[in-house]
């Protein structure tokens, strides 16, 4: 279902919701051909009170995986903004160290950046990256251990660009984190399984009017279907067409090369 992810969201919804709006009028019209409105109104007055029991507590559940990824969505632009903010930091801190020093560490920090920018996102994109891979993060820490600390006057500046370091590669691994499927199995089970039960108790109210009927049931199946996708869209933030925007790290290679 990732390729969905790849399309214009207006596209991409459309083609979700066709698809199990299709279903939920199929399933609809097979269990009025059964079944005729007046036996389906004798259960009118037990099906509303169970359903509407059951749509608080998952209209509460929905409400809350929705929450939670909008959340971890959000924590993963910051981070984002927040590694190459720590980047620019050690490319700038490096100016006051020795000009052999200095050109290997800014090099290197480019290196981080076009990487992250061009190889990491990319192998996030499909789930191909390990949250404890060095990729060009240990390169670049292996740049500050090759380097003579003592060639270096300012003692001070070169301790806050190892804190920098340090930082930077929180900020990696929180940023691999994210890019990960964050919502559990389980919980997209529940989810799943709950959404079909809501659009399914639709089927069993006996209206005259069959065509108000499936306008009804087309209504939840759309709503439901377009939020537990907006859920599956918020759990990639580095996937498709919705991504996190990359713009902090275009922002930092242009600063980098003009430095």
């Amino acid at each position: 279902m990732r390729f969905l992810l790849n399309l214009q969201p207006p596209v991409s919804f459309f083609i979700i919701c066709g698809t199990t709006t299709f279903f939920a009028l199929a399933g609809l019209h097979l269990v009025r051909k059964k079944y005729s409105a007046e036996v389906l109104k004798e259960n009118h007055e037990v099906a509303a009170i169970i359903f509407n029991a059951f749509g608080l507590f998952y209209g509460v559940m929905v409400a809350f995986v929705v929450f939670a990824t909008w959340n971890g969505y959000d924590e993963a632009t910051k981070n984002l903004q927040m590694e190459a903010s720590e980047a620019l930091d050690i490319f700038h801190s490096a100016e006051s160290f020795p000009d052999s020093s200095k050109k290997i560490i800014q090099g290197g920090v480019r290196e981080y950046i076009a990487a992250v920018y061009n190889d990491e996102v990319k192998k996030m994109s499909v789930g191909d990256i390990s949250l404890y891979s060095g990729g060009a993060h240990a390169e670049l820490r292996t740049l500050f251990n090759q380097m003579d600390a003592t060639s270096i006057p300012n003692r001070e500046l070169y301790a806050e660009s190892l804190r920098c370091l340090n930082n930077l590669a929180q900020y990696r691994r929180m940023r691999i984190f994210a890019g990960n499927d964050t919502v559990p199995p389980v919980i997209w089970l529940v989810l799943l399984v709950g959404g079909v039960f809501a659009v399914s108790y639709t089927f069993f109210f006996g209206m005259k009017n069959i065509k108000a009927q499936y306008l009804i049931t087309t209504t939840l199946t759309v709503t439901v279907t377009s939020i537990l996708f907006l859920i599956y869209v918020l759990d990639h933030p580095f996937t498709g067409t919705s991504r996190v925007s990359l713009e902090p790290l275009r922002q930092a290679m242009a600063s980098t090369q003009n430095g």
